[in-house]
């Protein structure tokens, strides 16, 4: 089983988000479009923009912790840039 570590962009709020999931991306994406509580739940435009495959959970969520502990925007910028 894949796991991924993941940025959504909103191009209404111009903000992004750092997650990870063990679901198909799609199918991860499409519960964060759907209206809920939360931080993505404020617009349903979140494209995926970015993301890392990894064989386990353990593995995507550290490397969910060391994007978000960077607590940068350029870092994300920098990173999807490649």
């Amino acid at each position: 089983m894949d796991y991924f570590t993941y940025i959504l962009y909103s191009k209404r709020i111009d903000k992004f988000y750092v997650g990870y999931t063990g679901l198909p991306l799609v199918e991860r994406l499409n519960k964060h479009n759907i209206n809920h509580k939360g931080y993505t739940g404020k617009t349903n435009d979140w494209e995926v923009i970015y993301f890392e495959i990894f064989t386990s959970k353990n593995e995507a969520y550290e490397r969910e912790r060391e994007i978000k502990s960077k607590k940068s925007r350029k870092y994300i910028e920098k990173l999807i840039a490649g």
